[in-house]
């Protein structure tokens, strides 16, 4: 477990052997909200002023961060990741192995979004209806616990032109700390690398380097029905 308590020295800086995509800024759009509005507050300030925190947790290096950086804050942070069948599994244990490293809560909401029929229809705004389908989930489970403000790891290389999710993040009153602060995700893989040495963890155990990785059901054809049958064909094919 690492016994992290002390925000001083979060760097933001990046390296220069990152991709074009990962190291640029993607600016806001109609649909971005208070919460995701660019340079709007450095992540430092944002954490100081909000000392407890839900965040909504992936097993990526985007939310990991957050974890990390809220730790460091002395923020108390709660992790919440809503599982479905739209993800891997490698998901769920990265995010078990990050929050068990930071020494963070991790509560796993099982959700059956198989059951809604607007998301399975696979309609073109899939991606928005499901976002509000998981913050409505990471909502309620943080407020079973106590917490009112809920975080997640959309960072400033997320492009709301190209991300229906944005519009459902400012539906919800989600906080977007990393694009408020103009963290690239170039910015956040170097940020994290960091931390992984500066805590003795191994190279990866925050993943740093972890590859982005779409849901599921990115890959079934829009306008065809999502079902469990075409999600393990999605998988299958990918060697998952």
């Amino acid at each position: 477990m690492v016994d992290v308590t002390k925000i001083d020295g979060l760097e933001e800086g990046a390296p220069r052997d990152v991709s074009d995509f990962e190291s640029r800024v993607a600016e806001d759009t109609e649909d971005v909200g208070p919460g995701q509005h660019l340079f709007g507050e450095p992540l430092e300030m944002y954490l100081l002023r909000e000392p407890k925190l839900a965040v909504a947790f992936s097993g990526g290096c985007d939310s990991s961060l957050l974890l990390a950086a809220a730790k460091l804050a002395g923020c108390e942070v709660h992790a919440y990741l809503v599982k479905t069948a739209f993800q891997p599994a490698f998901e769920l244990a990265d995010a078990r192995a990050v929050a068990d490293a930071l020494d963070v809560p991790l509560t796993v909401v099982e959700a059956d979004v198989l059951a809604d029929g607007a998301i399975c229809a696979n309609p073109p705004d899939r991606c928005y209806r499901c976002k509000r389908f998981i913050f409505q989930e990471v909502r309620a489970a943080a407020a079973a616990d106590g917490f009112t403000v809920i975080v997640d790891g959309t960072n400033a290389s997320d492009d709301p032109a190209r991300r229906p999710g944005f519009k459902a993040l400012a539906e919800a009153g989600v906080v977007s700390p990393l694009r408020r602060a103009g963290m690239t995700k170039a910015n956040v893989r170097h940020v994290l690398a960091g931390l992984e040495e500066r805590f003795g963890l191994a190279p990866g155990a925050l993943m740093a380097a972890k590859p982005s990785f779409p849901c599921l059901a990115v890959y079934v054809p829009e306008g065809e029905p999502i079902t469990e049958a075409s999600l393990a064909e999605a998988a299958r094919a990918r060697g998952l």
